[in-house]
């Protein structure tokens, strides 16, 4: 058996599927978001889009309006997710990765102190590389290394992958890096599968206000995590909830200890809203 791989112990609970318990719809400006973070000390709820939009991160109400738009001092390689610290900083993860071929990873730091700027934002760069890379591409059948999930926690950055590889599409390999500027070379901490089909991608991720809870989002469904034991995520209860629909989701944060926001891209005539669902 590989050693990076955790032999996981755990109660595995599937429920019926479960409606959102609202649906706002977003701007068109926010027609392709990849990214939804709840942050502290702000009343917006903060969103950026992927790849091919302009480098901006925008702050809504709760009814879907913006109200904020910073332009950011940075190339929007392919934002794929947003984080936040204590302190209010917003993380924007630059490591969307469709060909495992990029050498210029990075997450991007927001200083809370710019958040009510007029002016465009500049930024700290939190730069890493994989350290089981040894290819860019490697070969199809090894391109684990595209990212869309992750959160800070403990002044750590833990990333969530995006498997590209055929038949193995769920699995999710977690990393972790520190929360300070510079070079790193992530630590693998372990590994999880939830199905093989595409549906099953992991395309972000959060962890509850008070730590206890971790949340993975695929386009079916949100697993949570609970029980854990320090960052042995992946060790514990694993619950899944089903969606009364599928659509393309891409964020989700935390809206409280219970609760969580998602948002889905608009693609093929559906999504493009802003949802809050119930995870008990």
């Amino acid at each position: 058996m590989n050693k990076f791989l955790i032999l996981i112990i755990f109660l595995y609970a599937s429920c019926g599927s479960k409606e959102f318990k609202s649906a706002i719809d977003l701007p068109s400006d926010l027609n392709e978001v990849s990214g939804t973070e709840v942050v502290s000390n702000s009343d917006f709820i903060w969103m950026v889009n992927d790849s091919g939009n302009k480098p901006k991160l925008f702050g809504l109400d709760t009814k879907g309006k913006i109200k904020k738009e910073l332009e950011i001092e940075a190339k929007n390689h392919d934002w794929e997710d947003l984080a936040s610290d204590p302190e209010g900083n917003i993380y924007i993860g630059d490591f969307g990765n469709n060909e495992s071929k990029r050498k210029n990873l990075a997450i991007l730091k927001v200083n809370a102190s710019n958040l009510q700027s007029d002016a465009s934002v500049e930024i700290e760069r939190i730069s890493f590389k994989y350290p089981d890379q040894e290819k860019f591409p490697p070969k199809k059948n090894k391109r684990y290394f595209d990212c869309e999930a992750f959160f800070y926690h403990n002044n750590s950055f833990y990333l969530f992958t995006k498997s590209r590889v055929k038949d193995d599409f769920g699995k999710t390999s977690v990393y972790k890096i520190p929360a300070n500027p510079g070079m790193h070379e992530a630590e693998l901490l372990g590994t999880y599968s939830n199905c093989s089909d595409l549906r099953c991608w992991i395309t972000a991720a959060d962890i509850s206000p008070d730590g206890t809870k971790m949340v993975l989002l695929n386009q079916k469904s949100v697993l949570l995590f609970t029980n854990f034991k320090g960052n042995d995520f992946f060790n514990g209860t694993i619950k899944e909830f089903p969606f009364s629909y599928e659509s393309q989701k891409e964020g989700i944060s935390f809206k409280d200890n219970n609760t969580v926001y998602i948002t889905d891209e608009k693609a093929h005539g559906a999504g493009g809203n802003l949802y809050e669902f119930s995870l008990n």
